[in-house]
């Protein structure tokens, strides 16, 4: 469990970041304060892990009251004002969230302390029948089963990843860098900085681009020689 902490003198962006955590399985909101003052007492005794703090605040800004602490929680900062960027980092923050805050930057956030924290590997299920093996995705507040034979192709936003399966698209908390470390490479290939498709649902390609079902996509100049190194081998076949 992650025990986070809001400091925000405004009520509905105190309200608003509840409601953020609010869809993420495994973190609890222990206090949410109105000034930095009563968060620095706060945090001397209670086991805070993710602090999300405004930088305006009475009495004490947010820059100052990280400043003051010996020993931190992981902060994100949440503000209206985009100039502090440079000092905010400089105090080792996680990350820096300009208002008004969308849950997909909030989720972004929330996925480097999660990378940070070595969060378990996405469950993979091996079958003996590549038709039953599948895979647990986190998908908004739940783990979501998704068999790796439906999915078409993986389109990565970042921190992200959005999972094409035949039936519909799931957005998900992962990067597609990892997701070609761990999905089959006798099944997936990635075929540009933001694609990974599946070998059985490639229907034709050229030089530029490939053709799946109902969808074409880019082939990046990078990942031009693998891929069709992999065709040319006769390893995968077009059917």
């Amino acid at each position: 469990m992650t025990n986070c902490l809001i400091v925000d003198d405004e009520a509905p962006a105190r309200a608003l970041l509840i409601q953020h955590l609010s869809t993420l399985s495994g973190f609890t909101v222990l206090a949410a304060l109105d000034n930095a003052v009563d968060a620095f007492t706060f945090l001397q005794t209670h086991p805070v892990d993710l602090a999300f703090l405004d930088i305006q605040l009475p009495k004490l800004s947010g820059l100052d009251l990280i400043r003051s602490l010996k020993t931190r929680p992981k902060i994100i900062l949440t503000t209206a004002y985009r100039e502090y960027a440079a000092t905010a980092f400089d105090l080792d923050v996680l990350d820096y969230l300009v208002k008004p805050i969308t849950q997909e930057r909030f989720m972004r956030a929330v996925s480097k302390y999660m990378q940070l924290q070595n969060i378990p590997d996405i469950p993979v299920q091996i079958a003996s029948r590549y038709e039953e093996t599948y895979m647990f995705f986190k998908v908004g507040r739940d783990q979501t089963k998704i068999f790796l034979k439906d999915i078409i192709f993986m389109e990565g936003f970042a921190d992200y990843i959005k999972v094409h399966t035949k039936d519909k698209a799931y957005i998900a908390s992962e990067k597609l860098g990892y997701m070609e470390e761990k999905l089959p490479e006798d099944k997936f290939i990635r075929v540009h900085k933001s694609f990974i498709i599946a070998w059985d649902k490639l229907i034709s390609y050229n030089a530029d681009q490939v053709n799946l079902v109902n969808q074409t996509l880019p082939l990046g100049r990078l990942y031009k020689g693998a891929f069709f190194r992999k065709i040319q081998s006769g390893h995968i076949r077009l059917s």
